[in-house]
């Protein structure tokens, strides 16, 4: 997708030469008002790029190597590229554009917190500060110190709520009533998770928890429970309690589907207005291709669930 110069910012971005790193692909404008973007991987940085652009903003990137499409740079008009942990690069990249509010959107792959982090001065002290090393400790953390910069986080779905996965089936098939019951089973087990801050989603089967969700991501998880489920896994997904919009919402896709396929899964049950999903025509498709259940679920105040 990208030229062949946006590539090669993402390969000047491996390298750190600043002067390069940092591209503009339009003049600014004085009348049009810069939006921050910190751009993990996946499509929803590209989609919020052009969203945002469509709502008349200039879209001012911090992109992240080696997790970044780096076709992104075709629709922003500038682009940094950064290493995981260069917070004040962000901050500095930002208030150089007049940016004063900004989004997150797209993943990070959370084992990299191991083994590839280049911190500057401003992560590095962040990161210390951190006491309990949770993906919403983490984003707060993040929120806060820009925002004691004077740039304010925004929701992620400021500009893409049609992107909020729907209530009700999705798809040709209805949950079972045996299914029907693994799926309140796993939502509390799931929400219970979500409180300590630990993942999104379980994978369970005859109301047995088979994985729960770690720093190895939703796909990893459902590998894991739909081998030892053997076939007829069913997956719940849902938000933390207490979920900040601004970011790190759940989200699931046509590769999640591939996935649930992959191990013989059954059902994939996604809390409804709480979550992203991409690619819907497509994710629909291929889960009626493989029989797979889909379906958006909201909780009551008293904890049933329904669709």
């Amino acid at each position: 997708m990208g030229s062949p110069t946006n590539h090669h910012l993402g390969t000047s971005g491996q390298q750190g030469d600043e002067s390069r790193v940092c591209q503009a692909r339009t003049a600014p404008g004085l009348h049009i008002k810069p939006i921050g973007l910190i751009a993990g991987g996946g499509q929803f940085p590209i989609l919020f790029a052009r969203a945002a652009a469509e709502h008349g903003h200039r879209v001012i990137a911090a992109a992240h190597v080696n997790e970044t499409d780096p076709s992104l740079a075709d629709v922003v008009d500038e682009i940094c590229w950064v290493k995981l942990g260069q917070l004040g690069r962000i901050i500095k990249h930002f208030k150089k554009s007049g940016v004063d509010e900004a989004v997150f959107a797209g993943a990070i792959t959370k084992t990299r917190i191991f083994k590839d982090v280049l911190p500057d001065l401003k992560g590095l002290s962040l990161w210390n500060r951190i006491d309990a090393r949770q993906d919403d400790a983490i984003l707060r953390a993040v929120a806060e110190t820009l925002e004691d910069e004077g740039i304010r986080v925004l929701a992620s779905t400021i500009f893409l709520e049609d992107l909020l996965f729907p209530q009700g089936v999705l798809t040709r098939k209805a949950p079972s009533p045996e299914q029907v019951k693994d799926i309140q089973f796993g939502w509390k087990i799931a929400r219970e998770i979500g409180r300590l801050d630990i993942g999104q989603c379980v994978v369970v089967r005859g109301r047995t928890v088979l994985a729960v969700e770690a720093i190895e991501g939703t796909d990893a998880t459902i590998r894991r429970g739909g081998a030892l489920a053997d076939k007829g896994a069913v997956v719940v997904k849902l938000k933390k309690p207490g979920q900040d919009f601004r970011f790190d919402l759940p989200a699931t896709g046509e590769q999640t589907i591939a996935t649930l396929a992959e191990v013989r899964g059954s059902v994939l049950a996604v809390e409804a207005g709480q979550s992203l999903l991409f690619d819907r025509d497509a994710m629909v498709r291929a889960a009626d291709k493989a029989g797979i259940v889909v379906l958006g679920v909201r909780e009551n105040k008293d904890g049933s669930l329904h669709w």
